[in-house]
């Protein structure tokens, strides 16, 4: 059954979280009384459906309804999730949240996209006061798996489980804060930080170009992937933390800080600021910027997906959900019809697998189809389990053909048959497909190996069973064209 979440404010963060929600199968029920809110929710709705697909190797679900509302107790009526994302004003927030408890489910999650007001402030004079917490995200929302979840001491525990539940199913890292504080976790370091910023761009020691890189070139590279203290921990060699405190901790002390001062924002001061800023990126236009940033966050995001760490990590298990239930999770004896093609792959063409002409990059057909036959693998009980007793499939022959173009963002479907499958002997033909529109056929013969001797062996007894189960199921089948062909071969 789909679910629907109600985002109040339509903005930059109400636009993200809408396009989460959406593109994760959701209904999604924007309010917001701007007559344009339609219109620049939709450049949000592109980069998302362009960036969003690309973090995954399955398909994620088909999109929600999208709707507009200018009647608050509309939008929120039988709504499972509402976000407010209206602007950093208490008395907007009391206002909007008194309006929405006195028309939302007793039941519905309350979150706030607040980056500065504690939990208990949102709460004071509230008809539930357990009902409302802090879920402040990161922008972009649709990419960024961070959620800052900020309970306070009247916030209904059980609401704030069924909070982080669907934040994980959407694919988000909900980190539960476990105490109410202004700014709550990351943004007080991203305040230091800034406040530091300016100093150094105001006493003339760095221009905000030249910080920028000190940021992208160094550290933040290493953030990404470890955070702070294990980068520190690290730090200290084969004696970690303690060694690195001991080392580093006296320079504490030192007077170069002025992380407790901010600048003045004098006139002069701003147009400094931005004077350098426009003379650093100003080349590029914000849309640009925007579709850098999503490419970027995208290829370093899948580079430690690959890895299964940090914001990676995240994905590895929401693909898990995304997969669980469906064929591209499931073991042969589960399926009752094996009569047909099987769906062994299932997802977007990625931003990264396209060349210079826009198209998918010859390597990305063929590793389309290996993780097609990876599949068939798991399928037939050749998974990472029995790989380990020291038995697996090796790939002895490939012949792909090229039918029609793919770009970025098609979502294609893999559909595999067995051609011949006894004793050691595997033969596969995949059939790449955008809808109906074929794209591409592969064709593996494959050998089980032992991983011992490195040479051909019997597979297990329930493999053979299994795969001997669905080679007698496709015998049926006419022959697909193009199976056997050789390179250069004349129809």
């Amino acid at each position: 059954m789909t679910q629907t979440a109600a985002i109040i404010g339509g903005g930059v963060i109400g636009g993200g979280w809408a396009a989460r929600f959406l593109l994760n199968g959701w209904d999604v029920r924007v309010f917001d009384l701007d007559p344009d809110a339609e219109a620049k929710l939709a450049p949000v709705l592109a980069q998302a459906r362009r960036a969003l697909p690309s973090l995954t190797d399955v398909a994620l679900p088909p999109e929600g309804c999208l709707s507009f509302h200018t009647d608050l107790a509309e939008a929120v009526s039988g709504v499972t999730w509402i976000q407010e994302s209206v602007p950093e004003r208490l008395e907007i927030k009391h206002k909007v949240l008194a309006e929405v408890q006195a028309a939302c489910p007793d039941d519905a999650v309350i979150g706030s996209s607040t980056s500065g007001f504690k939990p208990s402030e949102l709460q004071d004079g509230a008809a539930r006061p357990g009902q409302i917490m802090v879920c402040h995200p990161f922008n972009p929302v649709y990419l960024m798996p961070l959620i800052e979840v900020v309970p306070s001491p009247h916030t209904d525990p059980a609401l704030v489980e069924k909070a982080e539940a669907i934040l994980r199913s959407l694919g988000h890292f909900p980190l539960r804060v476990r105490k109410e504080i202004d700014a709550h976790i990351a943004d007080r370091f991203l305040e230091a930080v800034w406040r530091e910023a300016l100093w150094l761009v105001k006493d003339g020691v760095a221009t905000t170009e030249e910080i920028d890189e000190a940021i992208r070139m160094g550290f933040g590279i290493r953030w990404a992937q470890m955070g702070l203290f294990d980068t520190y921990r690290t730090a200290g060699g084969e004696a970690g933390m303690r060694h690195f405190m001991a080392q580093f901790g006296p320079a504490l002390k030192w007077p170069w800080t002025r992380l407790m001062d901010v600048p003045e924002f004098t006139d002069d001061l701003v147009e400094l600021i931005a004077g350098q800023s426009d003379a650093q990126s100003g080349h590029m236009t914000i849309p640009e910027m925007l579709k850098a940033r999503d490419d970027n966050l995208v290829a370093m995001m899948r580079a430690l997906k690959a890895n299964d760490w940090g914001a990676g990590a995240v994905m590895n298990a929401h693909e898990a959900q995304l997969r669980e239930g469906t064929v591209l999770g499931a073991h042969a004896d589960a399926l009752d019809d094996v009569t047909q093609p099987i769906l062994t792959v299932r997802r977007a063409v990625p931003l990264d697998w396209t060349d210079y002409n826009g198209h998918m990059n010859e390597a990305r057909y063929l590793q389309a189809f290996g993780d097609a036959s990876d599949r068939f693998m798991a399928l037939i009980g050749c998974d990472a389990d029995y790989i380990a007793t020291g038995g697996s499939y090796f790939t002895a022959e490939t012949h792909i053909r090229h039918v029609d173009e793919v770009h970025a963002g098609t979502l294609i479907e893999v559909r595999t048959r067995v051609l011949a499958g006894a004793d050691k002997k595997l033969h596969l033909f995949h059939e790449m497909f955008d809808g109906t529109r074929l794209l591409a056929t592969g064709e593996h013969f494959l050998l089980h190996v032992s991983l011992e001797t490195r040479r051909p062996s019997e597979p297990a007894p329930a493999i053979v069973h299994a795969l001997a189960r669905i080679a007698q199921a496709h015998a049926g089948l006419p022959v697909p064209e193009g199976a056997g062909r050789a390179v250069g071969q004349r129809p």
